[in-house]
């Protein structure tokens, strides 16, 4: 973390990812911060009762936090709390599944430690902030968050116009491996043959269009949130397990 003869502590805005024990009252913390990356960082003491702040560092807190660089981990040294989202996220099952796989999403995303992802940040804020106010279906707000974090890393899907030859659009025909809507002449064998208003939910969800996404029928969500998930799994290599837990109504 940082350069040889840099400054030896730091302070960022960040999303608790995940908690891991270590030894018998410490912590090690995965951080998605706003402008260092992945971090993870010993939070020391935390699991004693008497802890200064061990109820801060819980998953889906939005913090912002010090830390001194150290040689294998950074050290938590100050936390203050943004947004304590996990209370509210808790207490409903469908918000707390959808929100673990955001989490687990954004982890995967950024899985070099220290390299700045800002955009992905900001996203999994922006995801998790909705989730907790209960804006729109969780379900909807997790495959928004899917498809942008997809396009962040350089895996927009297109939905319209051809993914190969870019021959205006809309297709019927949807390929994973082609990158989404295909045209008859560029279909690969075994491509899916979505329902059209799904392709049209898909869209939505990508644009930020809620207007239209709101709307969209049971059936098209669903299908749109298979669609989403085996996207995301041919891009990942592997799925996001946190998505079979996911309450999809």
């Amino acid at each position: 973390m940082g350069g040889i003869g840099g400054p030896r502590s730091y302070r960022d805005e960040a999303v608790v990812l995940r908690t891991t024990t270590f030894g018998e009252a410490d912590r090690v913390i995965t951080l998605l911060t706003r402008h260092h990356g992945r971090v993870r960082a010993v939070a020391k003491g935390v699991r004693r009762t008497s802890s200064r702040f061990g109820a801060r560092l819980e998953p889906f807190t939005c913090v912002d936090v010090q830390l001194h660089r150290g040689r294998s981990l950074d050290v938590v040294t100050q936390v203050d709390v943004l947004a304590p989202l996990g209370a509210v996220l808790a207490a409903d099952y469908g918000l707390y599944t959808a929100g673990h796989a955001v989490l687990e999403t954004a982890e995967r995303f950024t899985e070099v430690e220290g390299e700045s992802s800002t955009q992905q940040y900001l996203l999994l804020v922006g995801a998790l902030r909705t989730l907790a106010r209960r804006e729109h279906a969780a379900p909807m707000v997790l495959d928004a968050f899917l498809l942008r974090s997809l396009a962040v890393a350089g895996y927009a899907a297109s939905f319209a116009d051809c993914a190969r030859c870019g021959a205006p659009g809309p297709h019927r025909a949807f390929s994973v491996p082609a990158g989404g809507a295909v045209c008859p002449v560029c279909r690969p064998p075994g491509s899916a043959a979505p329902d059209p208003r799904t392709l049209q939910l898909l869209s939505a969800l990508l644009t930020g269009d809620w207007a239209a996404a709101d709307t969209a029928d049971g059936r098209c969500r669903d299908e749109a949130s298979g669609l989403v998930a085996a996207f995301l799994q041919w891009h990942l290599e592997r799925g996001i397990r946190s998505l079979r837990h996911v309450e999809r109504v």
